[in-house]
């Protein structure tokens, strides 16, 4: 008798990444997945779920094994009346949730702007220091240490994918972007040995990227220890796409998280 398919809650399954996760897992045919996100989309199988919401959660969440929280509120959106309710509640919801259904781990999608504020060219560890570059990577690191309070508190697993850059497309739209740049093919993979990863590995930071030549990170060491082996390479691709058209972007600045690190300098209202 074959086991039981592993349950799978994916939060914010409508969105990019989320909706390329859900078809990417789906097809695989090996998981039992609950897709939710805050409108409800039967054609592709989506249900409704407030991050707010968090009774909601904990019946979502029941005999689910993993959770994949994908769900995120846009920083450009109204700062305390709906992105931190949506991302920092509705993060504690999800662990909170997690701890009382026994789920065996919550996924995270972070960020690389958790680090942003190093510089372009410096070579940093998954361990090093914060450096947050915007309000949206500093939600990120204290979503990424309330994870590591209810692996500490509650022994759950908490894993963090500092993701690169997901353009959604076959190819990198920018410069910067392809040295962060992670596939959709590399972004199921990721998610999959993060799934898999053994129970016994109960907290980890790392940073989502497909192979890319002058990546800002390594990664070469998840193959050994989650078994994640990206298959395409950013620099190729994005030389490719400029033969065929696409705007030549030099986007690269004088700090990892590009853009980022000016997002609220000039006029902060929070």
């Amino acid at each position: 008798m074959s086991e039981p398919k592993r349950k799978l809650l994916i939060t914010g399954a409508a969105g990019v990444i989320g909706r390329s996760l859900l078809e990417g897992l789906r097809s695989k045919g090996t998981y039992d997945i609950v897709a939710a996100d805050l409108h409800e989309d039967e054609e592709a199988g989506i249900i409704a779920m407030d991050m707010t919401d968090g009774e909601r959660l904990k019946e979502l969440m029941q005999g689910v094994h993993t959770v994949l929280h994908i769900a995120w509120a846009k920083d450009e959106e109204d700062f305390l009346g709906k992105v931190l309710p949506i991302n920092v509640t509705g993060a504690y919801h999800v662990y909170e949730a997690a701890r009382l259904n026994g789920v065996q781990r919550v996924i995270f999608a972070s960020s690389n702007h958790a680090t942003g504020f190093y510089p372009t060219g410096e070579d940093i560890e998954v361990d090093d220091p914060y450096r947050p570059d915007s309000f949206y990577g500093l939600s990120k690191c204290y979503i990424e240490l309330l994870g590591r309070y209810y692996v500490d508190k509650y022994n759950l697993s908490s894993f963090n994918i500092r993701i690169g850059n997901f353009s959604g497309d076959t190819y990198p739209h920018s410069e910067r972007s392809a040295h962060i740049w992670i596939s959709p093919r590399d972004m199921v993979q990721l998610a999959e040995c993060c799934i898999e990863a053994d129970s016994g590995m109960k907290y980890l930071n790392l940073y989502g990227t497909s192979a890319n030549t002058d990546n800002y990170y390594d990664i070469g060491y998840l193959a050994e220890k989650i078994g994640y082996r990206p298959q395409d390479d950013a620099a190729e691709l994005w030389e490719e796409a400029k033969l065929k058209g696409v705007p030549d972007k030099h986007d690269e600045t004088a700090f990892q998280g590009g853009g980022h690190v000016e997002k609220e300098a000039k006029d902060s209202t929070f």
